[in-house]
């Protein structure tokens, strides 16, 4: 190589596009080489939320997708590392919906989660990333991170007591008529726009029982939001002195939106606690934001009853962060006695919207817990939004440990989600059209852990459509076929229970993978009886790793595992079973796709000894302390109690009676 280049020097010819030729052809087999070895990249830490840590690492190189990112944690100040999920290898999957001209090919990296922390704790996490084809710099990342406490309000703030305007008894001081008064010190009219007074951080506003419902054609209605009936808030708390709303605990105290659209408009607020209050009859019971507009951070709704509904909560702008929506019971305005979708009505008109959805986020660092949600078209769900931000988008959401009941269309929507959106430990009983959705994810993990859903009479558990890319589907209790006919990318499947409900002509599952590197073991089956076809697959070849004009038209079709397994190696260890492992659940009909079922009449728990029961993979961070020889297919690991679903502070079942 030497000499040759001397010749070159020497003869005037190492220079233009001659030379340049040349060089490339020189170093074309360490270029080559180059592309398989890694070149780690940026790392980032995702805004930490109450149980969970999230990472994103980009990189160069790994054409090959050999490299690895091994992942242990442990408590800052103790000596034993303890082993987590590795990051997920991500980047080249297209996410595509051509109707809205949405083609979008995700960046290469690796991403993933630590899960079920403990909140107000410092963690110490160690990333190692490995390749056999070598790591071009910095291999090892060490961070720490402390995870988030629920809000709280400060200590030493003001009490500024409100009363509704018919109040009759004695008043504690300082006193106001109505929010606006104490919130901004407003007057009626024209005045009520002028806040001289404004509220101050770490003040705490108590509502004292009563009715608070403005008569918006008023000019001068006392609770100062005439005509449009909306209390728009824009004050600012901090994380050490929030600002709270909160019921006096002296009975209810309730806004009536008097059919307002928007009843509290609180898009420019920061640090907010909304607690112990009940909010009905409104479209829109909290405006938090708008796309490419304003919205609100730290915003926490806690504790409240909100009824008669359109929506709850809603923030569709990307610099939303850190909401904290809690223990609510959120009921819509949909039919309460049958299940009757908008897309597959069957004998009935279609569900018109008269409840849309009841929690709906976008940007970063949320947490929807342990909520109760009936009667809407979905009930928890990210933003579709579109193509990502590269700095303002939707990571690091958590939604765990809702109780559901009857949606016109999914229980929760992971669509918009691009790293760690976490659906864990979720209820869903009776929904119209499918059950997670994940329409689509921009590159993942998108997780979706321990969740019970029962009766989606589409038999579509999981809508993965719009080609999402990164999807992780560990330990859930499907009863429900799960037939979606779309592509999608990167996914992982383990430790599963689909259970038929012998609808007719319908498979128990499609595998309709677009990518050569989705993968499914160790899953329970229960195949309907009146069907040819148990399962369906179709994927790339292993030189393709990708095919994105795959279909549906392209699938294999099986009547067994055994089948399943010897053409597609997938389901090496999986197992059929049927509805005789668990210890009360029976099948739901699938001649009555709009009956109505009740979450509280079934036990979605495994019997000790059943087909299920020691059956799936080790998953460290995921299903650590299993009880038996391995880990127990489905939701609950038998030995262990049901998760508590919905508000901790009201399990009276069924909450929506």
């Amino acid at each position: 190589m030497q000499k040759v280049s001397l010749f070159f020097f020497r003869t005037g010819l190492w220079s233009g596009p001659f030379a340049a030729c040349l060089f490339s052809l020189f170093l074309l087999p360490v270029l080559l080489k180059a592309e398989n070895a890694v070149r780690p990249g940026q790392f980032t830490v995702e805004p930490p939320t109450l149980l969970n840590l999230g990472f994103d690492w980009s990189i160069i190189g790994d054409d090959n997708r050999n490299a690895t990112v091994r992942v242990t944690y442990r408590k800052t100040g103790t000596h034993t590392w303890l082993e987590a999920l590795p990051l997920l290898r991500i980047g080249g999957e297209r996410v595509i919906r051509e109707t809205e001209f949405l083609d979008y090919t995700v960046p290469h990296g690796f991403a993933g989660s630590i899960l079920d922390l403990e909140p107000g704790t410092e963690y110490e996490c160690r990333f190692t990333m490995t390749d056999p084809d070598g790591v071009q710099g910095e291999a090892t990342q060490v961070v720490k991170v402390r995870t988030r406490t629920e809000p709280k309000a400060a200590t030493n703030g003001r009490l500024l007591h409100v009363y509704p305007v018919d109040w009759k008894g004695p008043k504690q001081e300082p006193s106001f008529m109505g929010l606006k008064a104490a919130y901004y010190g407003s007057g009626l009219g024209d005045w009520s726009v002028v806040s001289e007074r404004k509220v101050q951080p770490g003040d705490i506003i108590l509502v004292h029982a009563g009715l608070y419902k403005a008569d918006r054609l008023n000019y001068v209605e006392p609770h100062g939001i005439p005509f449009d009936g909306t209390y728009v808030l824009t004050a600012k708390g901090t994380a050490d002195k929030p600002i709270v709303i909160r019921g006096a605990g002296d009975g209810a105290a309730i806004f009536d939106g008097a059919g307002a659209h928007r009843l509290f408009d609180v898009m420019a607020t920061a640090h907010h606690i909304f607690e112990n209050l009940t909010i009905r009859n409104t479209d829109v019971a909290f405006a938090a934001g708008q796309k490419e507009v304003l919205g609100a951070t730290d915003l926490t709704v806690r504790n409240c009853r909100i009824e008669d509904v359109g929506i709850a909560l809603t923030t569709e702008y990307a610099g939303s962060k850190n909401f904290y929506i809690a223990d609510n019971s959120i009921l819509g305005r949909d039919d309460r006695h049958y299940l009757v979708g908008w897309a597959n009505p069957g004998l009935y008109a279609p569900t018109p919207l008269k409840s849309y959805f009841a929690i709906k986020v976008y940007g970063a660092g949320h947490v929807i817990c342990h909520n109760a949600v009936a009667y809407f078209h979905d009930a928890i769900t990210v933003s579709t939004y579109g193509t990502p931000d590269p700095v303002q988008k939707a990571v690091a959401i958590d939604i765990y440990n809702n109780d559901i009941h009857l949606m016109v269309d999914d229980f929760i929507e992971a669509d918009g989600g691009v790293h760690n959106i976490r659906v864990m430990r979720n209820r869903g009983v009776n929904a119209a059209q499918c059950g997670l959705s994940a329409q689509p994810i921009f590159g993942g993990p998108a997780y979706f852990i321990r969740n019970v859903l029962y009766h989606i009479p589409t038999g579509c558990a999981l809508k993965f459509m719009s080609k999402p890319a990164g999807l992780i589907v560990y330990h859930n209790t499907f009863i429900s076929e799960n037939v979606n006919p779309q592509t999608f990318s990167n996914a992982h499947f383990r430790n599963n229970l689909f259970l038929g409900t012998d609808a007719p002509q319908r498979p128990i599952v499609i595998f309709p993978n677009a990518t050569a590197y989705s993968t499914s073991d160790y899953n329970g089956y229960r195949s309907n009886r009146n069907s040819p076809d148990s399962y369906r697959w179709v994927s790339p070849t292993q030189e393709q790793l990708r095919n994105y004009t795959l279909t549906i038209k392209d699938a294999q079709s099986f009547s067994n595992l055994t089948s399943l397994t010897k053409v597609s190696g997938l389901e090496a260890h999986g197992v059929e079973l049927d509805y005789s492992i668990f210890q009360n659940l029976r099948m739901p009909d699938a001649t009555k796709p709009h009956g109505i079922y009740h979450a509280t009449d079934f036990s979605f728990q495994l019997k000790p000894k059943s087909k299920a029961v020691d059956a799936g993979l080790k998953l460290p961070n995921v299903n650590t302390n299993y009880k038996g020889k391995a880990p127990d297919l489905g939701a609950i690991e038998v030995g262990e109690p049901a998760p508590v679903y919905g508000p901790r502070n009201n399990q009276d079942h069924p909450f929506y009676r």
